[in-house]
């Protein structure tokens, strides 16, 4: 988010756990995802631990919606919403995240 203040840009932190996203909102972003929709969903420690199978969130924006209500903390974070433009702040592939995140919020 430094990038941002950085930029210029106001932001707004949401604190997910306190905070959860409900329906709308976790449609809201999926509707202006930039990324795969299944990138939403972290595959860590935990998402192995509940058995989850990634492949059952490749394009599947309800499924994924559905998980991150029940589980929470499998949502990749963080997500910017700016507009009609939603992306996950990670790194994509050769492009580092600071670089993504000035380019998204040009």
């Amino acid at each position: 988010m430094a990038v941002a203040a950085d930029s210029g840009v106001e932001s707004d932190v949401v604190l997910y756990m306190s905070d959860r996203p409900d329906r709308d909102t976790l449609q809201g972003i999926v509707e202006r995802l930039e990324d795969p929709v299944e990138n939403l969903v972290r595959k860590d420690s935990q998402f192995a631990k509940l058995g989850l199978d990634a492949d059952d969130y490749v394009d599947n924006p309800e499924a994924v919606v559905d998980v991150l209500l029940e589980y929470p903390r499998l949502l990749q974070r963080p997500v910017l919403v700016r507009g009609d433009r939603a992306i996950i702040g990670r790194p994509l592939g050769e492009m580092k995240a600071k670089d993504r995140l000035a380019e998204f919020l040009s």
